[in-house]
């Protein structure tokens, strides 16, 4: 039986980035960003546009975290439905939130042209795919409520259902199409390159150990140097590690890993998401379901595997396969990986400003390639005006909230049960 080996797709298929040095010396710069993911680049990016000067941290590579690692879905809106948004936070900061993740995934594409990035762009949309009838509901829902506020989805059903998810497993689907598909780690290293070609500074194997006041401006320490700016954007999602921060307080981690086969060819595997979406079902322990441009088939869910034998991941990765795509045979488990997903409780983003000249986001609840994209042109937006406006909803007080250490432990612990059920085909 051939290896399945632990190593990201992404990273396997991308060109390697140019060689960087950490950063061993004493820098200034206009804005200082912590964190080399999409959220970090998009604001360093648009800072540079506009005459800052920016120096970016990042504690590993660049593409290292979530922002590399993800399936790669450029969704529309949040994980809960708008109108769920907009009784959250109030009809005034919901809509405009609901309206900037909207039109997100065609900032993302706009910006993948503009820069010339080559990642394998598709902005063919997303498919939703009801599971159950408790799943065709909410889809009714969800399609309800987006075409009420204008967005171009369809509910797809029957015959047309089935030519566009590829399988009779599925009874309805919401095909959105504003959204699509990327590589997210030639999306986040072209931002990288963009950042470069425009004088940004940007030092990986620089995690941060101290972040203090140094006048009216910031110094923001490494092991081997220092950075003073007068502002400062925290981007480091849910790999924020280290005694400097207290957003580690304001979200749980969760895990999200991913199976990737061989190269499929055939009719059988050309009839798996033939128009090019990607999708994910309607489970509470959801499987997304994917094509890269070589044809392979990616399969993912909640939950870690890189601790888990070889054998289990093989048992989970068949069992969704042959429940969806039978016609498929015996399928080449290639590579496997799996990645950080920072939540929170209500499946909403925070903002905050813990001072004077810092911004910092968490939660994006596995939507960041879209929603970093635009929060960090907000962030660099509001950095330059200083002007509230200019960000899709307000700061959250820095105070101390319930979100338990454990609860990662708790959410684990259930999906592991919940794949082990799926691999003894207990559960589906």
């Amino acid at each position: 039986m051939p290896e399945l080996r632990q190593q990201c797709l992404w990273e396997y298929v991308t060109p390697p980035a140019a060689p960087a040095a950490a950063l061993a010396a004493e820098v200034k710069a206009d804005v200082c960003v912590i964190g080399g993911g999409i959220t970090g680049l998009s604001a360093a990016l648009h800072l540079l546009e506009q005459g800052k000067s920016v120096v970016l941290l990042e504690a590993s590579v660049i593409g290292h975290g979530g922002s590399g690692r993800n399936v790669g879905l450029v969704n529309a809106g949040t994980w809960i439905r708008p109108d769920d948004v907009e009784a959250t936070l109030g009809q005034q900061q919901g809509s405009r939130l609901n309206t900037l993740l909207g039109e997100a995934p065609a900032e993302v594409f706009a910006l993948i042209e503009r820069l010339g990035i080559d990642c394998q762009a598709r902005n063919e949309g997303t498919l939703h795919m009801a599971h159950n009838a408790t799943g065709v509901a909410d889809l009714q829902a969800r399609h309800e409520q987006w075409t009420r506020r204008g967005a171009d989805v369809e509910l797809l059903t029957g015959a047309r259902c089935e030519d566009y998810c590829g399988t009779d497993k599925i009874s309805a689907a919401l095909l959105d199409r504003r959204a699509g598909t990327i590589n997210p780690m030639a999306y986040t290293r072209g931002l990288a390159e963009a950042v470069t070609r425009l004088g940004g500074r940007i030092y990986p194997q620089s995690p941060v150990q101290g972040l203090a006041r140094n006048g009216s401006g910031w110094q923001v320490k490494t092991a081997k140097g220092a950075v003073s700016a007068e502002k400062v954007v925290i981007s480091t999602g849910a790999y924020t590690e280290g005694d400097w921060t207290d957003l580690q307080r304001h979200f749980f981690r969760g895990y999200y890993y991913q199976v990737a086969s061989a190269p499929l060819h055939g009719a059988a595997a050309d009839n798996v998401l033939k128009h090019g979406q990607g999708s994910w079902d309607t489970r509470t322990v959801l499987s997304s379901i994917r094509r890269d441009d070589q044809g392979r088939l990616l399969l993912g869910s909640l939950g870690r595997v890189d601790n888990k034998p070889a054998w289990f991941v093989r048992s989970w990765a068949d069992r969704i396969q042959s429940h969806y795509f039978p016609q498929l045979g015996k399928v080449e488990w290639e590579m496997h990986w799996t990645g950080c997903i920072d939540f929170t409780p209500d499946h909403l983003m925070r903002l905050f400003e813990p001072a004077p000249g810092i911004v910092a986001v968490t939660g994006y609840n596995g939507r960041g390639n879209t929603t970093g994209t635009v929060i960090g042109k907000a962030f660099a937006q509001f950095l330059l005006q200083d002007d509230p406006d200019a960000l899709p909803i307000a700061f959250s007080p820095m105070k101390p909230v319930a979100v338990p250490a454990l609860r990662t432990g708790f959410y684990e612990t259930g999906f592991s049960l919940y794949h082990a059920g799926q691999c003894l085909r207990v559960v589906l």
